[in-house]
């Protein structure tokens, strides 16, 4: 940015209301430029955050290497395959990354009970990026929040390449009062560890999106993960208490953690 005289402006000379705006958003905003392009700097910046949202995209998420022996052995999770054998097919073709493998299928009832209150799965979805990054927290803060709720939690696991319509096999297959699926968003420029919760009420092959609930921009420029445990525990109870989901079921002041 420059000044009337056409003087670059350092970031502390600049005018206060520009410094606000610049304060409030991760987009590069007002940044200067060095003739007609970015500056070497700023191009930089964007070539590196080009770089992160590819890799959180193409990367595997791998339960060892994702989370570490100790979270692993803490949760007893277990990967279970949609039909996406390759990333590269999830890519190209996502409705096999909604429905799970047979032999999924007799694994998740091998080892998850049925009908429980809640029912959490991890996907990797569009970014193992923010699910590396997110979910060690998210998963610590909801598991005491299901307790001193008294509800019963069933088996969390991994699903690799991973859509958020796998929630309605998750209800055909466990059938949860609420089903939660943490999920990596579509990484950006401005971030590539966002995480979204999915949620729905007693999910099944005839849901649609309308009837599915989304808390999202899980990250540390966005919904802290404090906040997001305190939403997603108080819309699953809002669920549990109408027995509904989706557009017909509106996030009030308890479930936005206002109170």
């Amino acid at each position: 940015m420059k000044d009337k005289d056409g003087t670059d402006l350092v970031s502390g000379e600049l005018p206060e209301i520009v410094r606000k705006i610049r304060a409030r958003t991760p987009a590069r905003l007002l940044v200067g430029r060095a003739g007609a392009a970015y500056r070497t700097g700023t191009q930089l910046e964007l070539r590196e955050a080009h770089a992160a949202a590819r890799d959180a995209v193409c990367d595997e998420l791998r339960c060892e290497e994702t989370f570490g022996g100790a979270l692993v052995e803490k949760w007893k999770l277990f990967e279970v395959f949609t039909k996406a054998a390759t990333k590269d097919e999830y890519l190209l073709r996502p409705e096999l990354g909604r429905q799970f493998k047979e032999q999924a299928r007799a694994e998740l009832l091998r080892r998850c009970s049925v009908g429980n209150d809640l029912q959490i799965a991890i996907g990797d979805g569009l970014s193992v990026s923010a699910v590396a990054a997110q979910v060690p927290a998210l998963l610590r803060l909801l598991e005491e929040g299901v307790r001193q709720r008294q509800w019963k939690m069933g088996q969390v696991f991994v699903i690799r390449h991973c859509r958020v319509g796998i929630l309605n096999e998750i209800g055909e297959l466990l059938r949860p009062r609420v089903a939660v699926l943490l999920i990596g968003e579509r990484p950006g420029l401005a971030t590539a560890e966002s995480l979204s919760a999915y949620m729905a009420y007693e999910p099944g092959h005839s849901q649609t999106d309308a009837e599915r609930n989304v808390i999202s921009n899980i990250h540390a420029r966005g919904l802290t993960t404090e906040q997001a445990a305190a939403r997603v525990l108080n819309l699953a109870e809002q669920m549990m208490r109408v027995r509904t989901s989706g557009c017909r079921l509106k996030e009030g002041a308890a479930a936005l953690g206002d109170e």
